[in-house]
């Protein structure tokens, strides 16, 4: 009779004590704990600023805006932003028509497929490339795997694709407006129009 007294104590115990540990972990993530500043400048790479660019800047766009937007604003990301023409031409996204009610979702499910493909979690300005057309490899949030070169002139080319404007700052984030989509042969092949012939 006593060994059940002393079973029911110590599993009691246990519960109190993972309720309890529960408990503090969950208090102690709701608060919101300040940024610690190193003070020397270490991480200086990354400062708030608000939209800073090279002096080729053109706007990111629409689109862009949006791709930009679905990313967290307190992690440092590179993103290859298609320009507004690339959108049009290569996906067929125009501002005017792909943003209506019935089509907005759509839209949404494209830009966000583009971002996992353009898209890296670190911060690459044009002066880490090295210059000399020698190709540096990174991967994408989707796993996507991306060849960057710079040329003469600061133009970095990913995958192929040229960029028209470079090292746009949106806080932690650095953006280049690149002269194309950057997709995987897959998400490239899904978005050809269908050409029946029986027209």
């Amino acid at each position: 009779m006593r060994r059940k007294f002393y079973c029911k104590n110590s599993v009691a115990f246990v519960f109190l004590l993972v309720f309890f540990c529960c408990i503090s972990v969950l208090i102690i993530s709701m608060l919101k704990v300040p940024d610690v500043d190193t003070g020397n400048g270490a991480m200086s790479i990354y400062d708030d600023t608000p939209l800073k660019s090279s002096g080729n800047d053109k706007s990111v766009g629409t689109f862009g805006n949006m791709m930009i937007d679905m990313l967290p604003e307190d992690l440092a990301f590179t993103v290859f932003v298609p320009s507004e023409t690339a959108f049009e031409r290569d996906l067929r996204l125009s501002a005017n028509d792909s943003l209506v009610e019935e089509k907005i979702n759509d839209t949404y499910v494209v830009i966000s497929r583009v971002l996992g493909f353009s898209a890296i979690p670190r911060v690459l300005d044009t002066a880490t490339v090295p210059i000399s057309g020698e190709e540096v490899s990174y991967d994408s949030l989707s796993g996507f795997e991306l060849f960057v070169s710079k040329y003469a002139g600061g133009v970095l080319v990913v995958n192929g694709v040229k960029s028209e404007s470079v090292d746009i700052k949106r806080g932690k984030l650095v953006v280049h407006v690149m002269d194309g989509v950057i997709m995987d042969a897959e998400f490239e092949q899904s978005i050809q129009p269908d050409f029946d012939g029986d027209d």
